[in-house]
């Protein structure tokens, strides 16, 4: 019996961890800095929020780029690899936005790091396998990200670590994008106006991290040019005509081309007044990416956890409530009305807090 029970033993540990078990907790990681950045967000446009949140308020960027977004896309593309290495940077940059809301500035700075170039390094070993232009397009998104990171951590201020997190985000879902757009067979022509349309934006994120002037404004234009070429190029505007899943990712994709074409505007405008710099960013920031992060969750997360997350039309929901917000949001900065813009946030947590019910009522009814 002890042999017996040896060998049960041995073939249990020989098992491959499930990859829920592995992966749940650095998504739990990425999920913890979600609501506190949110917690954070609503604090600075003056709601009444829980201590730990309003104390992060200075980290809202910090927290929802670099612990949210930087921990799942890490996560994605160390599922994408394959590697053991490959799952360094999700945590480390989880870990670098909490450590920052405790106030361990040299904790924050080395896990940030640490995540940033393990990122890279994974970005590059997957351009080197792709060897196609998007997978450089990809690698440039994470370059972003580390020069972002080290700005951040210098105390080099925040506008210019902001703006090559933007980059970051633009060059990451355009390059997924322009891969998808493969299946089109585009011309050389079509291609050549995606690598100057990006040409454009990457110099004016380099003018902004040197301070030379025209800065946003070139990094405006860049937008409104790739905004344009997303619109137009992109696989979304034939799936979108189809059903049910097809249909919602495309509807996602073609809201968020819009509201970064908005964004380039914006920014292209000079942003002569402050309260445009924050409808800028969110236009970019949630019109864009959490509409392309609501799109692409129900694909990415079962590929992720290896768990079954059927469709339902109830996700159209908190996708309106998300676009309706930003847009009072938006009109609310135009109008000068705070109680406008404070609204429009507080909407963007209520969609993100619906999507979440929306998509774990998926999971258990899936389950069952």
């Amino acid at each position: 019996m002890g042999s017996v029970d040896d060998e049960r033993l041995g073939a249990r540990a020989a098992r491959p961890v499930k990859p829920f078990v592995a992966r749940a907790p650095l998504l739990a990681l990425g999920a913890i800095c979600l609501v506190i950045g949110v917690g954070a967000g609503l604090a600075r446009l003056g709601w009444g929020v829980p201590a730990w949140a309003a104390q992060a308020a200075g980290l809202h960027a910090v927290l929802m780029i670099v612990g949210f977004f930087g921990t799942v896309i890490a996560l994605e593309r160390a599922v994408a690899l394959g590697k053991w290495w490959g799952y360094i940077a999700p945590p480390a940059l989880a870990l670098a936005a909490l450590a920052a809301t405790q106030g361990a500035w040299p904790f924050a700075a080395a896990f940030a790091a640490a995540g940033a170039a393990a990122l890279l390094v994974v970005a590059v070993v997957q351009a080197f396998q792709a060897r196609a232009l998007h997978g450089w397009v990809l690698a440039g998104g994470a370059l972003s990200f580390a020069v972002g990171v080290a700005l951040w951590a210098s105390g080099a201020g925040l506008p210019p670590a902001i703006a090559c997190w933007l980059a970051f985000f633009v060059f990451t879902i355009s390059g997924e994008r322009l891969e998808l757009a493969r299946v089109l067979r585009p011309a050389p022509a079509v291609r050549a106006w995606f690598v100057a349309a990006a040409a454009l934006f990457a110099i004016g994120v380099i003018a902004v991290v040197l301070g030379i002037d025209p800065r946003w404004q070139w990094l405006g234009a860049g937008l409104v040019l790739l905004a344009v070429w997303l619109a137009v190029h992109d696989i979304a505007r034939r799936t979108v005509r189809q059903k049910a899943l097809t249909r919602y990712i495309a509807v996602c994709l073609l809201a968020g081309y819009f509201w970064l074409a908005v964004a380039g505007l914006l920014f292209a405008s000079g942003l002569g007044l402050a309260r445009a710099w924050d409808a800028a960013l969110h236009a970019l920031l949630v019109g864009f990416v959490l509409s392309m992060v609501f799109g692409h969750a129900p694909i990415i997360f079962p590929a992720v956890l290896r768990v079954k997350l059927p469709y339902t039309p109830w996700l159209y929901l908190p996708l309106a409530l998300l676009h309706a917000s930003l847009a009072l949001r938006v009109a609310g900065v135009a109008a000068e009305s705070l109680a406008a813009r404070a609204w429009g946030g507080a909407g963007h947590a209520a969609a993100i807090a619906l999507f979440i019910v929306t998509m774990a009522g998926n999971a258990l009814r899936s389950r069952r």
